[in-house]
């Protein structure tokens, strides 16, 4: 199993799923099943129904990956969120 580079880590989505989670920490995927079950991932977990995710802030911030400088978060006034859409 082969860890993802910092590349890969930053391009990661907001959140992955537990087998991309477990490889990005080096650890197996029955492992990480096994601790997302007893609550003991060394990350937050979200549960989702049957499903887990992981969100990716929470694996860089584990790892010690700072966040690309250009990857500044995008600001969104009020008056954007409350454009009226057009088309439908």
């Amino acid at each position: 199993m082969t860890a993802l580079t910092r590349s890969e880590l930053l391009a990661l989505p907001a959140t992955v799923d537990i087998p991309t989670a477990a490889k990005a920490l080096s650890i197996g995927r029955t492992l990480a099943y096994q601790l997302a079950r007893a609550g003991q991932f060394p990350v937050p977990v979200l549960r989702l129904g049957s499903r887990y995710r992981v969100p990716s802030s929470g694996l860089l911030a584990a790892l010690g990956v700072a966040p690309a400088a250009d990857a500044a978060p995008a600001t969104v006034t009020p008056s954007q969120l409350l454009r009226p859409v057009s088309g439908l």
